[in-house]
């Protein structure tokens, strides 16, 4: 009986040390982190199962701080083993890497919207499109052409803000790309397959934003694009937003694409209803979108030529041309003497927007001038800017 006591206890013990995983020190600082929260974040972090225990570390070290403080253990605990539970239900998930498991499935939140409990009913939902699937990709087709018909929301400017959680977008019927997004996601996840959101700011070749979704392809082990509207093949990276993403300027802040983590990166994914906030980290992806674009659309290029004359004479005067809060060139325009032919010349991509600012002579104000994306796709290959019109010929 008490050799019986000793190897129970033993049992018991090593099972507490499997399942306390992280280190005592990095532990108690999370629990303190939370605050008044500090118990609930214990008692999901000490009765998880010593298979998920791994899961339910990542999930608590990297969540924001305010589901630190707020998100109880009932609910991480649900998700959690939920989340197990799909990965080991279908056979495709198995050629799924822990690594993109734990930071692209097992996540209960995209971004910072409000936390609903979405896991069980969108797994009922959606797995009797995906059960007799025999790849992932496969299953990534069935649920995209299911979502709409599950769900029951459309996209609509109607919305009552842009990242509305899966059952705010359900009550009203309508999302955003951004609600849409959400739900698609937090479906495929439901169901095991890896999916984030990828956004752009603010376009390069028109005004406004976009979010969409991408999903991980053990085929090839790399990312892919689709959106809650896909296109209609069924093919992955294809649709609308596919030919304007390509013209991404990763140098930009604003004009990069981005992909969403829930593991900390060193960038943030920024929030466009919210720039302050930078809780929710991101990948910079736009040289993926821009290789999507074929070599010759790269090479599509117009040449913009600006001068400045004033009663007949050119002056020369100082000018910088940006992409919003990227500087593509800064010069002089030519003056009096310098050959009629002359210019100062800056290479832009066709279909794509620019400023031009200027400071006249004797001024401190700098002058802006905006170079509309129709006006850049020009035929002669050429735009002519006059700044003392103000217009581009």
């Amino acid at each position: 009986m008490k050799l019986y006591s000793i190897i129970t206890l033993s049992a018991f013990a090593f099972s507490r040390m499997i399942v306390i995983a992280l280190p005592e020190e990095e532990r108690n600082n999370l629990l303190e982190r939370a605050e008044f929260n500090k118990s609930e974040i214990a008692i999901a972090l000490n009765s998880v199962s010593p298979e998920q225990k791994k899961g339910m570390d990542f999930l608590v070290k990297y969540m924001p701080e305010s589901d630190l403080k707020t998100i109880k253990s009932d609910f991480l605990l649900e998700n959690v083993k939920l989340a197990y539970k799909a990965r080991k239900k279908y056979q495709w998930t198995q050629d799924v890497p822990e690594e993109i498991f734990l930071n692209d499935v097992l996540p209960y939140a995209v971004v910072d919207e409000t936390r609903d409990n979405w896991r069980k009913d969108f797994h009922e939902r959606f797995d009797k499109y995906v059960k007799n699937a025999e790849t992932l990709e496969e299953a990534v087709r069935l649920v995209n052409f299911a979502v709409q018909k599950e769900v029951n929301v459309k996209y609509s400017r109607k919305r009552k803000k842009p990242h509305q959680s899966p059952y705010e977008s359900m009550e009203i019927n309508v999302a955003s790309c951004t609600g849409l997004s959400i739900l698609l996601i937090d479906a495929f996840r439901s169901v095991g397959i890896p999916a984030r959101m990828a956004g752009i700011p603010s376009w390069t070749t028109k005004e406004g934003n976009h979010n969409w979704v991408e999903v991980w392809m053990p085929s090839d082990k790399s990312w892919h694009c689709t959106e809650f509207n896909p296109d209609k093949s069924g093919v992955l990276d294809k649709g609308w937003y596919v030919k304007h993403a390509s013209q991404a300027n990763p140098e930009s802040v604003y004009h990069s694409i981005y992909a969403s983590s829930w593991k900390p990166t060193k960038i943030h994914f920024p929030l466009v209803w919210d720039l302050e906030n930078k809780q929710v980290h991101g990948i910079n992806v736009s040289d993926f979108y821009i290789a999507l674009s074929d070599s010759e659309a790269n090479e599509n290029l117009c040449e913009l030529r600006i001068d400045y004359t004033k009663d007949g004479e050119r002056i020369a005067i100082p000018v910088i041309v940006t992409q919003s809060d990227v500087k593509i060139r800064e010069g002089l325009t030519p003056m009096l003497t310098d050959d009629m032919n002359q210019f100062l010349t800056v290479l832009l991509k066709k279909g794509q927007m620019y400023q031009v600012k200027y400071q006249l002579p004797n001024e401190t104000k700098w002058e802006v001038v905006k170079i509309g994306a129709e006006q850049t796709k020009v035929e002669e290959g050429f735009l002519r800017l006059k700044l003392d019109q103000k217009l581009a010929e």
